[in-house]
């Protein structure tokens, strides 16, 4: 009878790992959806928050150039509007929107005035709302007129410096979220066998 118990445990430690290693790959196919994003994107932000319902979040956009805002509403619906007149654009005072259910993404182009103000809108469906927005750089290249007044190298070589000191902390960031997630996965197999 002692071999019941023993394969009853030797069961469940199977069920909590095949369990543990699903939550590890849903975790990390979740931080990976880099994949739908053009590789013309550099990633320079991500933004975790809450927000209640019928609630503003206010944020404030200095980087120059074309800019994408691509938000995920973990639970709830966060929606997204952007103004380069006010730095609490709302429902009412808005220039850009994208009010989905799904994933908002707004284009801010090179043009407007910066500070750009982002508001991000718990829809009053929901109690509250959990959302993660990235902010991407667009790299795709823009047409300049040819007018030696309007380039600065200066300005060039310190906005490139700022791209790579950026690319490179999003590739740190990766590479310490799986050295984690391989850490917390050795440790329960330890445990576990």
């Amino acid at each position: 009878m002692e071999t019941l118990p023993g394969a009853m445990a030797a069961h469940w430690k199977w069920v909590l790992v095949t369990l543990l290693a699903c939550q590890g790959l849903l975790i990390a196919s979740t931080y990976d959806e880099e994949e739908d994003v053009p590789e013309e994107w550099l990633l320079l932000h991500v933004v975790q928050g809450q927000i209640g319902a019928g609630n503003y979040s206010y944020l404030r956009l200095n980087h120059e150039g074309k800019i994408v805002l691509q938000i995920n509403s973990l639970k709830g619906d966060a929606d997204l509007y952007v103004s380069d007149r006010t730095l609490h654009p709302s429902f009412d005072d808005y220039e850009l929107q994208s009010v989905t259910c799904g994933q908002d993404v707004v284009h801010v182009p090179e043009h407007f005035h910066r500070p750009v103000g982002i508001g991000i809108y718990g829809h009053p469906s929901h109690l509250e709302s959990e959302f993660v927005m990235k902010v991407y750089y667009d790299k795709t290249v823009a047409q300049y007129p040819l007018d030696a007044g309007s380039y600065k190298s200066e300005d060039m070589e310190i906005t490139m410096k700022q791209l790579h000191a950026t690319e490179e902390e999003s590739q740190d960031e990766e590479s310490v979220f799986w050295t984690i997630l391989i850490t917390i996965l050795k440790i329960i197999a330890e445990i576990l066998f």
